[in-house]
């Protein structure tokens, strides 16, 4: 069986079909339909998309902010690895080298 590859859509186009939907006159159960797109990824956009523009500090994560914990966390972990392996490295040596400080 196979399975049915996922689309993705860039900024541009979340926000071109989004400016659609705000001024069509048409549901978005249709206008869904004619652009291949699902509801409830429409929806999505429309919440997420309200919440860029409301900036609440106590509300979700915007857009940006969700990018740069993905980024952050990133970088946390390659941190963690150089840490710990240099935490290795001065084990190793300090063996090798009979210093008392393992």
């Amino acid at each position: 069986m196979t399975q049915k590859k996922r689309r993705l859509f860039t900024a541009e186009q979340k926000a071109e079909v989004l400016l659609i939907v705000e001024q069509a006159d048409k549901p978005i159960n249709q206008i869904a339909k004619e652009l291949g797109i699902g509801v409830s990824t429409i929806h999505t956009w429309m919440r997420q998309a309200r919440i860029d523009r409301q900036g609440d500090p106590k509300g979700p994560l915007t857009s940006s902010e969700r990018q740069e914990l993905v980024s952050l966390r990133r970088d946390l972990k390659r941190v963690e690895m150089e840490r710990d392996f240099l935490k290795k490295a001065a084990t190793f040596f300090a063996r090798e080298t009979g210093d008392p400080m393992s």
